[in-house]
């Protein structure tokens, strides 16, 4: 039985995660987290049709007491995960990037890197034990060089500074940036020992959401993926992943990005 947990699961790509797995692994346990579980009618939606696979958790990834007790009731009822992935993501507080140096401050730069790199490392401390546990259900199987399980964090093409030409989206940038900083961090530790993690950073493509809707305007035709095309883009490639990719920055292609 495969076990996945998927963190910032109310809407958008966390929540079509969770339906993609579970449409096509009936036997699948799903953990979606979220901040206000009560509001996630999505999610309470799609848990009517899964009662039996499907639990709703409650996790603000920015308090780390929140992620710890989840962990241990996590512990209690699945024993092992095989896949976790941390979708929650915010552009900026006040949800519009910083276009100039004029627009940043502490109290942007401090929310951004809350939810968007220190709530994924919070989450992979409490969950890594589990995932050490898993047995490999997601990713390809090596026999030579097995894995236990995967952490997939969902970065951003933008946090890749070799690509950075247009400057701007302080918070975003950098938070994206350390973000794949400690995805190779994890890579290499999780790397070590007899059970081993595979931790990837992707990039999603240019998603239809809440958070990049303000800028569809600059988008290239066909470049602008629905949520449903970019998770199957994305499990497509999880499901192909093997130790060797643990520590890459991912497009939604599969390519390797650069840091």
């Amino acid at each position: 039985m495969a076990k996945a947990l998927v963190q910032g699961a109310s809407r958008g790509l966390g929540l079509q995660f969770c339906r993609h797995i579970l449409e096509r692994s009936p036997s699948a346990a799903v953990v979606a987290t979220c901040r206000n579980p009560e509001e996630a009618t999505q999610l309470k939606l799609l848990k009517s049709s899964y009662p039996n696979n499907l639990r709703i958790l409650q996790i603000d990834v920015t308090r780390e007491d929140h992620v710890q007790l989840a962990a241990a009731s996590v512990k209690d009822d699945l024993g092992s995960l095989d896949l976790l992935i941390n979708s929650a993501g915010i552009l900026h507080p006040s949800k519009r990037g910083e276009t100039s140096l004029k627009d940043v401050t502490a109290h942007g730069l401090e929310a951004t890197f809350r939810t968007n790199t220190l709530g994924p490392m919070i989450m992979a401390k409490y969950f890594s034990p589990l995932l050490l546990k898993g047995q490999g259900a997601f990713g390809l199987t090596d026999r030579d060089k097995p894995h236990k399980g995967i952490i997939v964090n969902i970065s951003a093409k933008v946090g890749s500074i070799t690509d950075n030409g247009l400057g701007g989206w302080y918070s975003y940038r950098l938070s994206k940036t350390a973000l794949n900083m400690a995805t190779k961090n994890l890579s290499i530790e999780l790397g070590r020992g007899k059970n081993k993690v595979i931790c990837v950073s992707f990039h999603p493509g240019t998603v239809d959401s809440d958070l990049s809707r303000p800028y569809h305007k600059g988008v290239p035709e066909g470049k602008l993926f629905s949520v449903e095309h970019s998770v199957n883009l994305l499990m497509n490639n999880i499901n192909n992943l093997k130790l060797e990719n643990s520590g890459q920055f991912l497009n939604w292609d599969g390519t390797q990005l650069p840091y």
